[in-house]
């Protein structure tokens, strides 16, 4: 993906945060939990940075569980959504790329659905110079559960439609945050033999109406970046085909979350 078509799809979510804060998922209980016990330390008094945080999805949860975090998030549409939900909450613009922190002054430094906006020669050195030793880099990522076949189906539909973009490289050059797919191999690659890493996943679901199920879908960058017709007709016809299946229009999800914790030494 070009350079110009990725700024466009980072961005788009700025027009959507609402939308967003609506429909989207958040993360299992168990999630964590396992993130401190492959860092080895606690989240509990821990200086945490919540990288691309968005509307504040994964920072909530981390300040409930004990955290003194601080959310980093470019977009002023993201940005001023999490204000009104996290008003307690303190947030500074910036990104992965450029981190607005000082050298060894983290503890976590997490990524939830983000990393894969980063460019890794520069989100890389960036993360061992503002973690601390011992520190630990935390990426995840929500991703369907392929297993499941209506699921299946609904994301062979989706990179149908979408066409190129729905397979387009993650982490690299570009980013597609898109069903099915996830940037931890980029990350892998890219903090070889820098951090040490171990690789989790983890699956849980949650009951949602058809509306929101649909609504979740729409608020993906390769559908935000779309004219609102074109999208409206891909929405109508997976609203029929969903109804069909689920005619008490009520949907589950079904997700793997895909971790990676990395330490600094």
């Amino acid at each position: 993906m070009d350079t110009p078509r990725r700024g466009s799809r980072a961005h788009s979510f700025n027009r959507a945060a609402a939308q967003y804060a609506a429909s989207r998922p958040s993360y299992p209980p168990a999630l964590l939990p396992t993130v401190e016990d492959l860092a080895g330390r606690p989240f509990s008094g821990s200086t945490t940075v919540d990288v691309g945080a968005g509307i504040g999805i994964s920072t909530a949860l981390l300040h409930a569980r004990g955290a003194h975090v601080l959310a980093v998030e470019p977009g002023p549409g993201m940005a001023a959504q999490f204000r009104r939900t996290h008003p307690g909450i303190p947030l500074v613009r910036g990104d992965g790329d450029a981190l607005p922190l000082a050298t060894a002054s983290v503890d976590f430094l997490t990524y939830a659905q983000s990393w894969h906006w980063t460019d890794p020669t520069r989100s890389v050195p960036e993360a061992l110079r503002v973690l601390r030793p011992g520190g630990a880099l935390a990426l995840w990522w929500n991703t369907d559960a392929l297993d499941v076949p209506w699921i299946a189906d609904a994301a062979a539909r989706i990179r149908r439609f979408l066409g190129p973009d729905a397979d387009a490289p993650m982490g690299q050059t570009g980013a597609m945050e898109q069903t099915g797919t996830t940037g931890a191999p980029a990350a892998l690659e890219a903090t070889a033999g820098l951090l040490d890493c171990a690789r989790r996943r983890i699956r849980w679901s949650r009951r949602v109406s058809l509306d929101t199920h649909l609504a979740n879908i729409a608020s993906h960058s390769g559908f935000l970046v779309l004219d609102e017709a074109t999208r409206t007709t891909f929405v109508t016809e997976e609203r029929a085909r969903l109804r069909a299946l689920f005619p008490d229009e009520r949907i589950e999800e079904t997700y793997d979350v895909d971790l990676l914790v990395a330490t600094r030494p």
